[in-house]
């Protein structure tokens, strides 16, 4: 007759009388071998997670560049140069464009430099301290605008080096 053992599930574990020895449920190695599998899968997903999260961000810094350079083209549309103030209001000495110089969702700084009558660059860098700074080479981003021509450009958080390929890994569209 077999001995049945109640589970705290309410499940039972039959087991004959003869066999005393044998165990039900899990070995140790059956239970390592499932947290290896665990682990093994969440080393793969979780840099896959923080990479879509970073790029997902980074269309805060697009955006907010986009914005920019539509300003800049209604400045210019009634000025003979483009505006050199990001911040400062349209009625404000010296005149600007009255955008703010943080991105929208706050993880980019905002910066304009370089205007003149026929073109102007504004950069985005990932402001100190925020996870977009680890975002390797895609760090900041700028739009240069010269003589009608655009260039879209990434590089890390340090350094001087830009990326101005029109491949631009950063610039996914």
């Amino acid at each position: 007759m077999p001995h049945h053992q109640a589970f705290p599930s309410g499940w039972t574990c039959v087991r004959p009388r003869a066999h005393v020895t044998r165990r039900c449920g899990f070995t140790l190695v059956e239970l390592l071998i499932v947290v290896a599998v665990v682990a093994l899968l969440a080393a793969v997903a979780v840099p896959t997670f923080i990479d879509s999260i970073k790029k997902s961000r980074r269309s805060d810094a697009i955006a907010a560049l986009n914005l920019i350079q539509v300003a800049q083209e209604r400045w210019r549309s009634n000025r003979p140069a483009y505006s050199g103030e990001l911040t400062a209001a349209a009625n404000a000495t010296p005149p600007g464009l009255g955008l703010s110089a943080l991105s929208t969702s706050g993880y980019y700084d905002l910066s304009l430099t370089s205007a003149t009558a026929i073109g102007y660059t504004v950069t985005a860098t990932a402001r100190d301290g925020g996870s977009q700074v680890n975002d390797g080479n895609c760090a900041r981003l700028r739009v240069i605008v010269q003589g009608g021509n655009i260039l879209y450009g990434s590089a890390a958080s340090t350094g001087s080096t830009w990326n101005d390929a029109g491949d631009n890994r950063c610039w996914s569209r």
